[in-house]
């Protein structure tokens, strides 16, 4: 005879749990899984195998989505350390085919590395600050420091995951919420920037070419999700980047150069420029960057999971942040830089309700022939900024909607959760509406910083903790916890151990 199902507090959030004496997590994590998915006979949608084109269209919508924020940092890195133009579009290449080689062990895995999500990962733009200060002018010799550096600091964040994972139980729906809705928003002006041209020294910048492409694409992109049925629906956005494409040909905004000039094949060859150096500073510098790329994966995680109706618990995070430090300790061999989750590829779940994470191993698989046939990657390259940033911003926009649903489900009219959501959001929002508000401060503290997603983040844990938990009296008020015991399961909580 099944055990009575009893609900108890959960320790950490405040939330009605249900639990079983005999299942314990296991049980109630498979009973989760078997909701979401329709039954305990059904595949879950993360893990359903699409046709093969729907499955190669989709991923390659990924990329279209994410290949811009790849290539970018080793684009600004390049000509900042001394590197030729030659050396800058290897490494945009050697980036890609590592983004790839990451995203394969997120989505597929082995042993428990991998969240097994559709979870896309790339080169992380937090790293880009500090990169450019330890290799500024020094060519090679630079690129091998910085190369060094994220193999250590790659190599600790592995080793660390496993403790890391636990902060899982201080992200309620009143600290994931605030996160989504911060990831979304931060991504935004990325969006607008592309809009404008993405090159802030061009000429046509800003110009009313670049922003009607952009606005005639955001048209398009709704147009399509509105008209079109089913699969049509779902490349909406790569349909979307396609005629925008054709329409900026005409415009004068398309730029075939990179095309004429890429080679056939290429592999990124092992530490093409040298052996890694190991320089203390350099380490260190790199290692607050690998933080604040956890910091960053793990919310990008629970909004993941939340999207697509596979909750990650702390085993799921564990396996995610291991995939991401993995990759990263293994990208320098390739020359590749350190890799993170690519949230505006949330944005792209939540809009197309695509969530097989075999179609985001395609992607992962598409950007690994990107990085070994140049000039295919030079194709994707031929969408123009401002005709990404018209997609980006549905894409990025569809994150915050995300965080607002979540913090819906908050209960933001009790105690202290609006104070606390205002002041993680009012902080978060900082490095986007005043860029240079902390440039007085150390520049090792401007990773943390400058991220507006690290600190929102920091400020929501720390206050809710101050808030909901510390200082908090044995019995508390029986009619609100009849009020809490009848709310629905939260279904970001962590079960309590039995």
């Amino acid at each position: 005879m099944a055990a009575t199902p009893r609900f108890r507090k959960n320790a950490v959030d405040g939330n009605a749990v249900e639990g079983n004496a005999v299942e314990g997590n296991a049980g109630e994590g498979r009973a989760e899984e078997e909701r979401a998915a329709g039954g305990p006979d059904r595949t879950h949608p993360v893990d359903e195998r699409l046709p093969p084109l729907r499955m190669f269209t989709s991923g390659l919508q990924h990329v279209a989505a994410m290949y811009a924020g790849v290539v970018a940092p080793p684009m600004i890195l390049g000509p900042a350390v001394g590197l030729s133009a030659k050396e800058t579009a290897f490494l945009m290449g050697a980036s890609l085919f590592t983004a790839g080689i990451a995203t394969l062990l997120q989505t597929l895995g082995f042993w428990r590395i991998g969240a097994r999500l559709p979870f896309v990962n790339g080169v992380s733009f937090a790293g880009v600050t500090p990169m450019i200060a330890i290799g500024k002018d020094r060519g090679h010799e630079g690129i091998a420091v910085i190369f060094g550096a994220i193999i250590v600091a790659g190599l600790i964040g592995f080793v660390l995951a496993p403790y890391f994972c636990k902060l899982v139980r201080f992200f309620p729906p009143v600290v994931t919420g605030t996160v989504i809705t911060l990831i979304g928003v931060s991504l935004l002006p990325v969006a607008f920037n592309w809009s404008q041209g993405g090159n802030a020294t061009a000429d046509d910048y800003g110009s009313m070419t670049n922003i009607t492409m952009a606005a005639v694409t955001l048209v398009i992109v709704l147009a399509l999700r509105k008209l079109l049925r089913g699969f049509l629906q779902q490349i909406a956005i790569l349909l979307g980047l396609v005629i925008g494409t054709l329409i900026a040909i005409p415009a004068g905004i398309t730029d075939f150069g990179a095309l004429g000039d890429a080679d056939l094949v290429g592999f990124p060859a092992p530490f093409y420029f040298g052996a890694p150096q190991f320089e203390i500073a350099a380490i260190i510098s790199m290692c607050i960057v690998m933080l604040v790329c956890m910091t960053e994966s793990t919310a990008d995680m629970l909004a993941l999971g939340k999207i697509v109706g596979r909750p990650a618990d702390e085993r799921t995070i564990e396996g995610g942040l291991r995939a991401d430090t993995l990759g990263s300790a293994i990208s320098p061999l390739f020359n590749g830089f350190m890799c993170s989750a690519f949230a505006q590829n949330i944005g792209l779940v939540a809009m197309t309700k695509v969530r097989s994470r075999f179609v985001v191993a395609a992607g992962g698989l598409i950007l690994v022939l990107l990085g070994l046939i140049p000039v295919a990657a030079s194709v994707i390259a031929l969408v123009p900024l401002p005709v990404l940033g018209g997609a980006g911003i549905v894409l990025f926009g569809s994150v915050a909607a995300s965080g607002v649903q979540t913090l819906a489900t908050a209960a933001l009219e009790k105690g202290e959760n609006a104070l606390i959501v205002a002041a993680a959001v009012g902080v978060g929002l900082i490095p986007i509406a005043a860029p240079g508000f902390y440039h007085a401060f150390p520049e090792d503290l401007l990773v943390v910083l400058d991220s507006g997603i690290s600190t929102g983040c920091v400020v929501a844990i720390v206050l809710n903790l101050a808030f909901n938990h510390w200082g908090r009296t044995p019995d508390a008020d029986p009619e609100t916890e009849a009020a809490e015991s009848e709310q629905p399961k939260d279904p970001m909580a962590m079960p309590v151990a039995h």
